[in-house]
């Protein structure tokens, strides 16, 4: 990668409903030059087929080296994109990675409904670039036994967090400042 030339960074949002409070990614994107958002679906929402292909669409209208900054769903978004395409990434950041194999809390989609959108099985190999997991000790979505397996099958770093929730406003994360250092590593 040409380090002379500042990556562009892509927030790859997971499957959230609109909040009252900024999450982290919105926070971040006002806070990095260059930043820019994949769109969120209003239509075919839960499709990972359509996740994926609005992800790429947001890549193919970047120039120049990517960081890819993914939460939730939006992690599993990015993984199934990188299985099918293949356009250079400088790096990724990963962060709170849902296990789709298991039940989710209530207000969450069921295992049959993610089955039936294209959600599994989740992809496990490596990913053609960099990458850090970023992971949370007590997230509600995903075990972190089972989030670090997922990172060592991607060939992520895998960073632990502590017990952040799934770091979003409903577990106290608006503002996340190491978000920044961890894109820093990967640009």
């Amino acid at each position: 990668m040409n380090r002379s030339t500042p990556p562009t960074v892509l927030i790859v949002p997971g499957l959230r409903d609109p909040m009252p409070d900024q999450h982290w990614q919105e926070i971040l994107a006002d806070r990095i030059p260059n930043t820019r958002t994949v769109p969120p679906l209003s239509h075919d929402r839960l499709s990972r087929a359509a996740q994926v292909a609005a992800l790429d669409s947001a890549l193919a209208g970047i120039t120049g080296p990517v960081v890819i900054v993914a939460h939730s769903a939006g992690v599993l978004t990015t993984v199934h994109w990188a299985q099918r395409h293949r356009r250079p990434v400088a790096g990724a950041l990963l962060a709170t990675p849902p296990d789709f194999t298991a039940p989710l809390p209530d207000g969450y989609p069921s295992l049959e409904t993610l089955r039936e959108h294209g959600w599994l099985p989740t992809p496990r190999a490596p990913l053609p670039f960099p990458s850090i997991v970023a992971a949370s000790t007590n997230d509600p979505l995903a075990a972190f036994d089972r989030v670090t397996g997922l990172a060592r099958s991607w060939g992520s770093r895998v960073q632990d967090l502590g017990p952040v929730g799934h770091l979003n406003p409903g577990a106290g994360y608006g503002t996340w400042p190491r978000a920044e250092q961890l894109v820093r590593e990967l640009s």
